[in-house]
């Protein structure tokens, strides 16, 4: 409770804000090696083949995702500034030792630990927002919250492309590195301490025990939830680690306008999620039921997104540009909804830090996969059609997925045999 307490002294508003800004920041980080890897002077530099393209794409997620479940393991025990704020410098600190790099072992190094701290910004957000946002807000929230995930590949990708034409690859990763440091100030500030004392921290293990992880496993919704985010998840990441390469070898653009373009993609998404968020908690505010409201703006969403394909085959290359940025776009609809529903609405508030961690596995698992696959299909077509058909395959599975496995009588069960607390004396 004490945790609880002190967050209603915040404006848990302006935390949100804080928390979509260290997304944003994270996906900068993430993603500004696509700029990098559509580079021709960086490409030479390390001899990349398109496969290693791949390989060096993946090499964040891998980590990403492995410590995803420590990472809610520890914001569920431990609080949310501390492991936030430690994990946040050390990302930075190693992106913009990227470009110091000279070899392309100490590159995948420096991209392994951008995953491993990067891991603890959605389980820490989940988190702060199951303690602080009612049914009736969290779709406005996590649209606020996902309007970081998109504005950062959104504009790292041109800023980063003109730092690499202006000045270098090296000095990109540097100042993008160092940059975000400033982020730490008003979250060091602004957030109350919420580190555990003894007693709080026996609180939350006897809190977090009544859902165990194998409540969790044989939930068909957790598992509904697993595939949602891989296949959403793997559409994004193609466009952050592919997008740039795309639209300069197939079709002709510049290392600036692909930024461009990038730009104007996620910008598109970004908006829709706001405004799907915003609309379905409308809808449900007026009384009508969370999960089936949620469920159609996510099935619309993935049907939606699949416009991609059109994009791939068109000969025109206005209509590919369109296209291209119409189908992200409209992959919006998918995005807070789909958070709230697989990662709030129907999991038990005690388990939200270690459900969302396991659910963020597979959000990592569809970026190596999405950069690794599509660089092989990529290799073994010699053009995008191939990996854009693996996106529309995906997107038609999330949407199956959605209608036969989200149920609220399928939610992970709470179990009511746990030992009482112990008493402490006063």
């Amino acid at each position: 409770m004490e945790t609880l307490k002190q967050s209603r002294a915040e404006n848990p508003w302006s935390i949100l804000v804080l928390l979509a800004l260290g997304l944003l920041i994270s996906f900068v980080d993430r993603t500004s090696l696509s700029s990098a890897l559509a580079d021709k002077s960086f490409v030479r530099e390390f001899a990349l083949t398109s496969m290693q393209r791949g390989w060096l794409n993946s090499a964040v997620f891998w980590s990403y995702g492995l410590f995803q479940m420590p990472m809610g393991w520890l914001v569920d025990r431990y609080g949310v500034k501390w492991p936030y704020a430690i994990c946040f410098l050390l990302w930075c600190v190693a992106a913009a030792a990227t470009g110091l790099v000279t070899t392309l072992s100490a590159l995948i190094v420096m991209r392994l630990l951008i995953g491993v701290a990067e891991a603890v910004v959605v389980p820490a957000t989940y988190r702060y927002l199951a303690n602080n946002f009612e049914e009736t807000q969290k779709g406005t929230a996590l649209g606020i919250f996902s309007i970081g995930g998109k504005m950062g590949p959104a504009l790292g990708a041109p800023i980063a492309a003109w730092m690499i034409v202006a000045y270098s690859w090296n000095v990109m990763f540097i100042a993008t590195g160092l940059v975000g440091l400033v982020w730490l100030v008003p979250w060091l500030l602004m957030l109350k301490n919420d580190y555990p004392s003894k007693e709080d921290l026996a609180a939350a293990i006897h809190r977090a025990s009544s859902v165990p992880l194998k409540n969790l496993l044989t939930s068909p919704v957790v598992w509904g939830g697993l595939v949602n985010n891989f296949c959403y998840s793997y559409f994004a990441f193609y466009c952050m680690t592919w997008m740039p390469a795309y639209l300069v070898e197939q079709r002709g653009l510049s290392l600036e306008q692909s930024g461009l373009y990038t730009f104007f993609s996620f910008v598109g998404i970004a908006i829709i999620a706001a405004i799907a968020g915003l609309a379905a908690d409308r809808i449900i505010a007026r009384g009508s039921d969370a999960v089936v409201v949620r469920k159609s703006f996510i099935v619309a969403g993935f049907i939606g997104g699949t416009t991609v394909l059109f994009g791939a085959y068109t000969p025109s290359h206005e209509m590919a540009l369109f296209w291209n940025v119409l189908s992200l776009s409209l992959l919006g609809l998918v995005t807070a909804n789909n958070l709230a529903l697989c990662k709030l609405t129907l999991i038990p508030k005690q388990a939200v830090g270690l459900n969302t961690g396991l659910q963020q596995v597979a959000t990592s698992l569809a970026g190596g996969v999405s950069a690794s696959l599509s660089g092989w299909l990529l290799h073994l077509g010699g053009s995008y059609e191939l990996p854009m058909m693996a996106i529309f395959v995906f997107l038609l599975v999330g949407a199956t997925s959605t209608v036969v496995l989200l149920r609220r009588e399928w939610a992970p069960k709470v179990n009511d045999d746990r030992p009482p607390l112990p008493q402490t004396e006063n």
